[in-house]
């Protein structure tokens, strides 16, 4: 989907080596034929790179609990187990999308490639689709008011302009000697203070930032340790109990929350509570992230290929959730809260975001997803 490996990328792993010397039989000198070159490969290019299957079973998963979670949103109204379970994958879904964009943002330093990247990766499609949505909401919603602000993040655009934020203080978070405590007072300070604003949505891209920032402090060897099998069984019963400990809070618990969009006093709580329910929370996603990772198959399934395109199913899938609201479908049919009416929502939800991932979508998309830009770069940073 970008041109460089991140969040919505499958991630690279290195070949393995051939071995290039030729092989004789008995005492026969003569020697096998050298390997017909690659076609478009260039003479001394570097060996086809391996796609890891757990990260891009990772991004699939992640971003089908996106969905469904946001599908949940119009219909979850007098439902108290469909606020519990959309309580439980919204503590958790995108702080995992987010450690996994700070896993696959190590290597950013500030070079000319990483900006390039950096800018046609993230930038641009924030400006495309925010761009989008505004329009979308002004027109879908018949309101007078259509206005564009790059500095207001309507919905879900705000998570590409936090990616474009925390991936640009990168080098900072790599130079502290201990970056997530950092990260952590920087959240507890956002929470405590209301004048921050709503520009870029900074509420959510400091409140979620140590997600982003232990991300960064992840290894290999680490994702290693989550899959083990004692880890997938403790998942079991942590996710249990935190399904019946969202099922008794639900009525009493405000949502705001799990968004980090604004800061305790906002939410009429206590001033003091935003420190406790920062720390607290980001300990649930935590292991819910864990317990979630810890059940991901590691191998290639079905849907390994959809890994690639979740861009697209992020960036699509809320036209068909939003656009449903404006057509007033689920006032319609109110039948849609019920029970079935909800697994009907998930279901829709599921398949629709699957195809938005689909090869032939992100070949549509590309040049606002993966633009080229070359034209806009110095020809040192052109060079990917």
């Amino acid at each position: 989907m970008f041109h460089a490996p991140n969040e919505f990328q499958r991630a690279p792993l290195p070949s393995a080596t051939r071995e290039s010397e030729p092989r004789h039989r008995g005492t026969t000198t003569a020697t096998a034929p050298p390997p017909a070159p690659v076609a478009n490969k260039p003479p001394g290019a570097a060996p086809a790179k391996r796609r890891d299957a757990y990260f891009d079973n990772v991004k699939y998963l992640a971003i089908v609990l996106v969905a469904v979670a946001h599908s949940w949103e119009p219909v979850m109204d007098g439902s108290r187990t469909a606020r519990a379970l959309y309580m439980v994958a919204y503590a958790f879904h995108m702080p995992a999308f987010i450690i996994v964009s700070g896993y696959f943002s190590r290597s950013f330093d500030m070079s000319a490639a990483k900006v390039k990247r950096l800018v046609t990766g993230v930038a641009v499609p924030y400006v495309v689709f925010e761009t989008a949505y505004s329009l979308f909401k002004g027109y879908a919603d018949d309101t007078a008011d259509r206005s564009i602000s790059l500095l207001d993040p309507w919905y879900l655009t705000w998570f590409l302009i936090a990616l474009f934020v925390w991936r640009l203080t990168t080098p900072i978070w790599q130079a502290l000697r201990h970056p997530l405590p950092v990260a952590l007072v920087i959240a507890v300070l956002a929470s405590l203070c209301p004048t921050i604003g709503d520009d870029l949505d900074l509420q959510r891209v400091l409140q979620f930032l140590p997600f982003f920032v232990l991300g960064l402090r992840l290894k290999p060897e680490h994702f290693e340790l989550v899959r083990r099998r004692e880890v997938r069984m403790a998942a079991l019963p942590l996710f249990a109990g935190a399904l019946l400990f969202a099922y008794w809070v639900a009525p009493r618990m405000q949502l705001g929350w799990f968004y980090r969009s604004n800061s305790a006093q906002e939410m009429g709580a206590p001033w003091w509570s935003g420190a406790v329910m920062t720390l607290a929370m980001f300990g649930c996603a935590l292991l819910l992230t864990i317990g979630f990772l810890a059940w991901v198959p590691r191998r290639r399934m079905w849907f390994t290929v959809l890994g690639s395109g979740t861009i697209c199913g992020y960036l699509l899938h809320g036209f068909l959730i939003k656009g449903a609201g404006y057509a007033g479908v689920f006032d319609v049919y109110d039948w849609l809260a019920a029970p079935v009416g909800l697994v009907l929502v998930s279901v829709v939800a599921a398949v629709a975001v699957t195809l938005m991932c689909t090869p032939p979508v992100r070949r549509v998309l590309r040049p606002v997803t993966e633009p080229d830009m070359d034209w806009a770069f110095r020809r040192a940073s052109a060079r990917l």
